[in-house]
């Protein structure tokens, strides 16, 4: 693979996040690219900040497994305010693919602190020459995994594409989950049909 291309996901535990990384390491492993991932979590299992760094297509102990500031082709973030951290670490053209969920920290509920509107949200991403597509909560159908439905989302927008095909990433999904194949496959193609704002 001649292109590196390097993904930065973010959320909060409990959403997924670890999952859509799991999916395109495995999908990067079984097409035969290098890969490093590099997860992090918070204290908590769910309601902590999770986080996973990807840098694909690098030769490994060739690099740090850290993306330096500056550094993402592509960010996913699965809740809003987490976004507004990623963006020091993204390229200036890369792609943001935002689910807008939002999960109020306590001084934001005590009423201390005022959590970020979407729209500033959107215009840190603009000032910083990204190009986002922003999906609201409200659109994911009640029966969808939003973190496969978000994964559709970024595989028909973002430059994921260019690294592997549709099938690739069904065949993952179907493989890590024989089981609920059926339905996991439905919510990924949910979101590669799914609104966005961009």
């Amino acid at each position: 693979m001649d292109k590196y291309f390097d993904i930065y996901i973010v959320g909060i535990g409990g959403q997924g996040v670890l999952t859509i990384a799991d999916i395109i390491t495995l999908t990067a492993t079984r097409k035969g690219i290098d890969v490093n991932y590099y997860p992090t979590k918070g204290m908590a299992q769910r309601g902590g900040f999770a986080k996973a760094q990807l840098r694909v297509g690098r030769k490994p102990n060739s690099f740090s497994p850290s993306i330096p500031e500056g550094g993402a082709d592509l960010v996913v973030s699965m809740e809003l305010c987490e976004t507004l951290r990623t963006i020091r670490y993204a390229k200036p053209d890369a792609d943001y693919v935002i689910l807008g969920s939002k999960w109020l920290p306590t001084d934001v509920m005590l009423g201390t602190s005022a959590y970020p509107e979407k729209e500033v949200v959107l215009s840190e991403i603009k000032k910083a020459s990204g190009n986002y597509y922003y999906v609201e909560p409200e659109t994911v159908p009640k029966e969808a995994r939003p973190n496969l439905y978000l994964l559709g989302v970024l595989f028909k927008y973002s430059k994921l594409s260019e690294l592997f095909s549709q099938e690739d990433i069904e065949e993952t999904i179907a493989t890590r989950w024989p089981k609920v194949a059926e339905s996991n496959l439905n919510t990924f193609h949910l979101g590669l049909e799914g609104q966005v704002e961009s």
